[in-house]
């Protein structure tokens, strides 16, 4: 498993990703909240109130979880609700290396409306893909991974400093394009071998093409493509 740490990657066209550690901390703000209701059986249905459930599309007769939240406000609700401690946090520390930088070549605005747009659509990928059932869809992987699927396409040459697992604790300097090349090919070898986890891996992949395509007509227009030397 890479875990990434930092890149050498600096911004050059905003002083402070304000989004990027917003969402960050909204994150972990609502991770909270869910911990105040409780563990174990109140915590998983709180969470499914606010998650993407395939089953609630399309089909009227799905049991509504609230009137007062429609089901398509779902596919950006779900994004910010994690199952445990380390769901939140690896996503957020994926969104902390990147998101600074696809902010910078962004704009703040823009950024923002991407990232929704990355959560919404690689949500709709997951329902697509599991239409029908309960399988219920929380956590910022799919938005991340739009993140991460921009990132590809505009600093695949920037250097992601990351370990290699927790057993060799020396962080090695990657070119971004072989870290997240090496975690997109882990994504669609489970979901190739029909890995039976509740990990959502359409939703990664979805994501990342996602981000791949949107940051072009996104980004800033002295943002080169393929850039990060």
């Amino acid at each position: 498993m890479l875990i990434p740490l930092h890149d050498r990657n600096p911004v050059r066209h905003i002083k402070f990703a304000y989004v990027t550690y917003g969402i960050i901390a909204l994150n972990i703000l609502v991770f909270l909240t869910q911990l105040a209701h409780g563990s174990g059986r109140s915590f998983d249905e709180f969470a499914l109130t606010y998650a993407a459930v395939p089953a609630y599309f399309l089909q009227p007769t799905a049991p509504d979880r609230l009137a007062y939240l429609p089901d398509g406000l779902t596919l950006f609700t779900y994004a910010f609700f994690h199952a445990d401690w380390l769901h939140l946090l690896s996503n957020m520390l994926f969104l902390w290396v990147f998101g600074d930088n696809i902010e910078d070549a962004l704009g703040h605005v823009k950024f923002a409306l991407f990232y929704l747009g990355c959560a919404a659509l690689s949500g709709l990928v997951y329902i697509v893909s599991a239409l029908g059932t309960y399988n219920w869809l929380i956590g910022a992987s799919g938005a991340v991974a739009g993140v991460m699927g921009a990132y590809i396409v505009l600093y695949p040459h920037a250097r992601v400093y990351v370990l290699l697992g927790l057993t060799i604790p020396v962080p090695l300097p990657l070119p971004a394009l072989w870290m997240l090349g090496a975690w997109a090919v882990v994504q669609v070898f489970y979901l190739a071998t029909g890995d039976a986890s509740p990990v959502a891996w359409t939703a990664h992949i979805g994501g990342l093409l996602i981000g791949a395509l949107l940051c072009l007509p996104l980004k800033r227009r002295d943002v080169p493509l393929f850039g990060g030397r």
